[in-house]
């Protein structure tokens, strides 16, 4: 996943079965997982997140500079949708 400078996420969970794994690539990148605090991942970190997670903030750390991550999801192949945006996040 890209995310150009200054960009985000919207707040979403990911199918129910769905364990992730995500390194960042380049940059920094916000993350904010369930009610844990938000933190700043940078190149060659990693951080996970369980089955039923909340992904509440995932953002770019940098309004100058480009960041990127990898996630890999390791998921139930009859669930559906591997994003689910909160029906209450709005497009920032």
């Amino acid at each position: 996943m890209s995310y150009p400078p200054g960009s985000k996420s919207l707040p979403h969970r990911h199918a129910a079965s769905a364990f992730i794994y995500a390194y960042v690539l380049s940059g920094a990148i916000r993350s904010q997982v369930g009610d844990d605090p938000a933190q700043v991942f940078r190149t060659g970190e990693g951080f996970y997140e369980t089955p039923g997670s909340h992904h509440r903030v995932s953002e770019n750390a940098s309004d100058t500079e480009p960041a990127s991550l990898l996630a890999v999801f390791v998921v139930d192949s009859k669930d559906g949708a591997l994003t689910i945006p909160d029906k209450d996040a709005a497009p920032r």
